[in-house]
């Protein structure tokens, strides 16, 4: 994506923030013609810990993602956090046009498809950890032959993450709007406000330096 060196966040752990808190994903692989094939789908983070990332969802078997992904594997997963208009409004002048703020991550991955019966289980498992807990007990009183109808009709996928951007547009670069910026996005939408709670978190309009400001 188009990453200006003032909004590119090179922490991880950012990146890391944004793909949990908004884990519905947009998966683009290459189709037969070469063209993009898009899936919206929830994916969950897998973080062993040991600098490797990876990403743990499904499809529907009729779903042909999961075919182009069998012969191209790479692929890149889009996350789009909070986002909203910016009123040109905060600024003290009036030479100045509005915008779109927005906190992005996007992944190139590397695919590996889950197609055997207790893979798949193993996955949905995890799955049901992550969204429901209390559902797993649910799922198991459902029977076996259920289980297995289910589980015959989805094919899981590994996507481990080889490369990883992430960008927050928050008008870092025009520190003159902050304090009324951040003031307007407290008092507005859910997404303005979250919008405003991450300025917070970058030290943006208090006066304080912060180490994940770029």
């Amino acid at each position: 994506m188009y990453l200006p060196p003032q909004f590119n966040a090179k922490d991880r752990a950012i990146a890391i923030d944004l793909m949990r808190a908004h884990p519905f994903a947009s998966l683009v692989s290459n189709d037969e013609e070469g063209l993009p094939y898009i899936t919206h789908l929830p994916l969950v983070l897998d973080d062993p810990g040991r600098g490797a990332l990876a990403l743990l969802g499904h499809c529907a078997r009729p779903n042909p993602q999961w075919r182009h992904l069998a012969a191209r594997p790479r692929a890149v997963v889009s996350f789009l956090g909070p986002h909203a208009y910016l009123s040109p409004a905060v600024y003290p002048d009036l030479a100045r046009v509005p915008t779109w703020n927005y906190l992005a991550v996007h992944c190139t991955v590397e695919a590996r498809l889950i197609d055997t019966p207790a893979e798949k289980d193993a996955l949905l498992k995890r799955l049901i950890a992550q969204h429901e807990p209390g559902y797993a007990r649910q799922w198991r009183e459902l029977g076996e032959e259920f289980q297995h109808r289910m589980l015959a009709g989805i094919v899981g996928f590994e996507l481990r993450v080889t490369a990883l951007q992430c960008k927050l547009k928050l008008n870092q670069h025009r520190p003159e709007s902050h304090a009324a910026m951040r003031a307007l996005y407290e008092a507005g939408s859910p997404d303005e406000q979250a919008l405003a709670g991450w300025m917070t978190r970058l030290g943006m309009a208090t006066g304080a330096p912060s180490a994940e400001r770029h």
